[in-house]
This record gives structure tokens, sequence and C-alpha cells, in this order.
């Protein structure tokens, strides 16, 4: 193999470059923009470093962040205190480190637009506006809005979140997420260098709606927009049924990151998915025990069997989450109440806020400590109720 084309130069695809590169491979990224501001994300979780130790041991500005407070309607709030942090970089200042380590491994980043790619024979003619590039492979890491139609997946406006917010120069030390009555999402405030993220993303609504409701809970929290940048993005959210017949290989070329519809679709979370679907990728095109011809079939296999199955398992828990009811209330509402009552309910969600929790196997953990944590949160509720604090067991 000769050249293998990167397109696209966000984390995913500067992440392949630098594993591609890295094995000797002559690498070439190509993007547009390369580094840049992206007004959603910049968040890593544990899962994320404990996997790729460098994104939480390296020099670049970030937040620590380790208390997330959970607000749902006639719940209140509660708070969450994470025993790992979870990592707020600028979007800039993470992607332009990730740029850097793949020129450093050896792969050559141009700022060039790919216009258009066609498969000829066994390679590939890149056509970008400073002339044509034949390359061997492809990587493909566009992100949501894919302009190459013959590659990366295919999804219609129900496999899609809005996501829609300001960047406010502010600060806090914690995170906020507010569910809201009938939404499949959630609103935010992430803080990060310099200013804060404050963002809706959910589905079923028109963005005017969600900015609605977005100024409202602003207004309400006596937070000002006088001096925000108000920002909005597209997610991808595959239904469950587009999991099964999501394109995310083929002959010569396979996608990552946001280009695949890699993102959970409770969270929203991309970055670690981009990451680590990137490494495969790039484990698969230099694994000389896969031909040209199985690399598309091989990577599927590897996604599937490493996240693709458990994030097809959230898809279908999604709405029952977002949307569903709970003894008499709404899940988002039980969830808060719960973790402000029992130990094990916390652990649990902050388990899944960490990303060492799976979806596969959320169902089986809830049952086994269901009794347990009603027990807590009856306790708690008499306590907390009926004996004055200092009398608190």
């Amino acid at each position: 193999m000769k050249l293998v084309a990167v397109i696209g130069g966000g984390p995913a695809g500067a992440f392949a470059g630098e594993r591609l590169a890295a094995a000797g491979l002559r690498t070439i990224i190509l993007d547009e923009k390369l580094a840049w501001e992206k007004p959603c994300g910049g968040g890593l979780t544990y899962k994320a470093y404990q996997q790729y130790p460098f994104l939480i041991e390296n020099d670049t500005p970030k937040r620590m962040i380790h208390d997330t407070l959970l607000s749902a309607p006639k719940a209140g709030s509660a708070r969450l205190k994470l025993r790992q942090p979870l990592l707020i970089y600028s979007r800039f200042d993470l992607n332009n480190m990730l740029l850097k380590r793949a020129e450093k491994a050896g792969a050559q980043v141009e700022k060039a637009r790919v216009l258009t790619a066609d498969r000829r024979g066994r390679s590939w003619r890149l056509q970008t506006r400073n002339g044509a590039i034949e390359a061997d492979y492809c990587v493909v890491a566009t992100g949501a809005r894919n302009p190459l139609r013959n590659v990366g997946t295919e999804w219609t406006p129900a496999d899609t979140m809005t996501a829609l917010g300001y960047y406010i120069p502010a600060r806090q030390e914690h995170i906020d997420i507010q569910f809201l009555p009938h939404l499949e999402g959630y609103i935010w405030i992430f803080p990060r260098c310099g200013h804060l993220s404050v963002g809706i993303c959910g589905r079923g609504y028109s963005a005017r709606d969600l900015r609605a409701r977005l100024d409202s809970y602003l207004d309400e929290k006596g937070i000002s927009r006088a001096d925000a940048e108000f920002y909005a993005h597209v997610l991808p959210s595959l239904s469950p049924p587009h999991w099964r017949s999501n394109r995310i290989a083929g002959e010569g070329w396979m996608a990552v990151g946001d280009a695949g519809g890699l993102v959970d679709p409770i969270t929203g979370e991309g970055l670690y998915y981009a990451m680590r679907s990137a490494d495969m990728a790039a484990r698969v095109v230099l694994d000389d025990a896969h031909p040209s011809a199985t690399k598309a079939a091989a990577y599927r296999t590897l996604l599937h069997r490493d996240f693709g199955s458990d994030l097809e398992f959230g898809a279908m828990l999604a709405k029952r989450l977002f949307l569903g009811r709970f003894l008499f209330s709404s899940v988002p509402a039980r969830m808060v109440q719960f973790i402000r009552r029992s130990p094990r309910f916390h652990d649990l969600v902050e388990d899944i806020f960490s990303g060492s929790q799976d979806y596969a196997s959320l169902r089986s953990r809830l049952l086994r400590n269901l009794n347990g944590t009603l027990h807590e949160v009856v306790v708690n509720f008499f306590l907390h109720r009926f004996m004055p604090a200092e009398k608190h067991v």
C-alpha cells in the first residue's frame, strides 16, 4: 500500500493519521479547516483517557471537573460526585494537539477540501482545489456533515439530533445537566477554558422550539446571553434499525467517528468513539492478514464486538430513558431522586458518566441493585423528613 488518504482532520481523522504514519505507512490528512472550534463536545470521559493516557498526560489547557448537577422537573437536583474527573478541552486545542501528534508521527497534513472521491479500479482519485491525489485506501473522517455521498454512513432526519446553544464568557466549577418534559434530550452547561458551553440537544422538535426552551432555562437561571455567541450543529443519533444497516465501510474505505454515525445515542458523546474507531480502522488497514477485499468486513466485525452492539442497545433504551415513566413519575425525575438518596444508584450513574458501565449489562445491574436502592431511598426519605439533621446516622 503506497498511500492512505484520511479525509477529514478532526479528532478521528487526526488520530487515524497518527496511527497509520507511526507504523510507517505514507499518510496524508486532508481537511479544509484543520483545527477549529466546535460548539458542542470537548469532554473526555475516564474511559477515553484510561484507554489513551496521553489525553490526560499533556500540557494542553483543560478543565478537570469532578461535580455534575443533574436536575429534572418536580424532582429538584442531585449532585453527582465523579471519582474520575471529566476532562473538558476547547475543541480547537484538543484538535490542534492531535494534528501535531499526527505530523510528528510522519503524516502529511494539508489544508484542502476534498470535492470528489472516485473509485478507479483498486485506487482512489481525490479531487481538491489544489489538484488531484491518487490514494490506495481512504479513511473517511468528514464528520456529521459528510459532503461525499458514496462513502460514510447514510442517515435520515430520524437518525440525527439537533444541538444548539451559546458560548458564554463566564466561569463555574461544575457541569449542569437539565432534563425537560417530553424531550428526548437535555440541556447542558459545560465549563470550558475561558467560557461556558451552554446548549440543548434533542430530537422531535424544531431548532426554533429547542432554542426557545434553552433561552427560557437561561433566563430562569439568570445567565445573560448579552455577549454570547450562538451556534448550531447536527449530531448523528442512529435509530435502532439503522445500526444494523449502517454503511460503515466498503471497498477501499472505512468511516470513523461522526462520519460513521458512531455517537452515543443517549449522552451524545462522540469523542471516545471517534478515537476508538480511528484506532481500529488503522489497525485493520495495517494488518496484512486482511487483504484489501476483506478489510471492510474485518472493520465492521471489530467495531461491533468492541462497542457497536452496545451503542445499538443504547439506541433502543434512549426513548425509554428520556420519555418513560417509573413509579408514577418520569424516569429522569426518579433518576434524580434516586441519585440523591441512594449511594448504590449514585455509583451506577457515575459509572455511566465515566463510560465504565455499558448499556448491555445496565438492566441486569439495575435489577440486582433495585431492592437495595429502594431500601436506601425509603430510609433516607424518612431520615431527612422526620429526624433533625444532627441525628442522622
